[in-house]
C-alpha cells in the first residue's frame, strides 16, 4: 500500500491505520534532524541583536551546561526560542508544545513561561516599557508556584545573559547528541513525563 482509499477518517479500514501509523513512527524517528533545522533557521530571525537568535539558543544552552543544569534543561535552554518564527506572540508556548513529550513538566512549564518572566528583566529595574507592551510584574501572579524559582533562575542566569558576541559559545554540533538523545525518547514515557501543570 503506498496510499489510504478513505477521504474520510471514519471510513478508514484497520489495515489502512496500521499502514499510516508504520509511517509516524519512521517520520517521528527523524525529529531529532528536524529540531536541528528549525535551530538553524533561528539564524534568519529578529534582526536588531548584536547575535542571531540560533546563537542565543546555543549561548543560552552553553550557560546551563556551565552552570551545572541537568539535561533536559540544557535542551529547554536550547529550544526556548524555538516559536520565535512561526509564533512571535506566544513563541514560548510553542516551544513548550514542542518539547514537552519529552521532559519532566517541571522543564514544560518553564519553557511555557519564559517569555512572560523575561520581561521582568527588559531594561533597568526602574523602565517599565508599557508603551512597548512591556509588563515587568505579570510573572508576580505566579510567586506561590512550586517551580517559579525555577523558571526565574533559566531567565535570569541563562536567557537574559546570553546576547554576548563574545561569550564562548558552544556549536550546533557540540548539542546534536543531547538533542538525538531527548527527542529520540519514546513520547510521554513516564519514566520522563507527567501530567503537565500549566496554572
Amino acid at each position: 500500500m503506498e496510499k489510504v482509499n478513505f477521504t474520510r477518517m471514519d471510513e478508514g479500514t484497520a489495515e489502512e491505520y496500521e499502514f499510516l501509523h508504520k509511517g509516524e513512527v519512521e517520520f517521528t524517528k527523524s525529529l531529532p534532524e528536524r529540531i536541528v533545522g528549525a535551530l538553524k533557521n533561528l539564524d534568519n530571525t529578529l534582526s536588531g541583536y548584536r547575535i542571531t537568535r540560533l546563537e542565543h539558543s546555543l549561548q543560552s544552552a552553553t550557560r546551563a551546561e556551565n552552570d551545572g543544569a541537568d539535561k533536559e534543561l540544557i535542551i529547554g535552554a536550547l529550544i526556548h526560542d524555538l516559536g520565535d518564527d512561526l509564533a512571535p506572540a506566544n513563541h514560548s508556548q510553542l516551544a513548550s508544545t514542542i518539547i514537552r513529550p519529552y521532559v519532566r513538566e517541571e522543564v514544560t512549564w518553564i519553557i511555557a513561561m519564559h517569555g512572560l518572566f523575561q520581561m521582568f528583566y527588559f531594561g533597568p529595574e526602574d523602565y517599565q516599557g508599557e508603551d512597548i507592551g512591556i509588563n515587568k510584574s505579570l510573572r508576580e501572579k505566579y510567586r506561590d508556584h512550586k517551580w517559579f524559582s525555577s523558571c526565574d533562575r533559566f531567565c535570569r542566569d541563562w536567557d537574559q545573559m546570553s546576547f554576548d558576541p563574545d561569550y564562548p559559545t558552544k556549536t550546533i554540533d557540540y548539542f546534536r547528541p543531547l538533542i538525538n538523545e531527548i527527542f529520540s525518547r519514546t513520547p510521554f514515557d513516564p519514566k520522563y513525563v507527567g501530567a503537565p501543570e500549566f496554572k
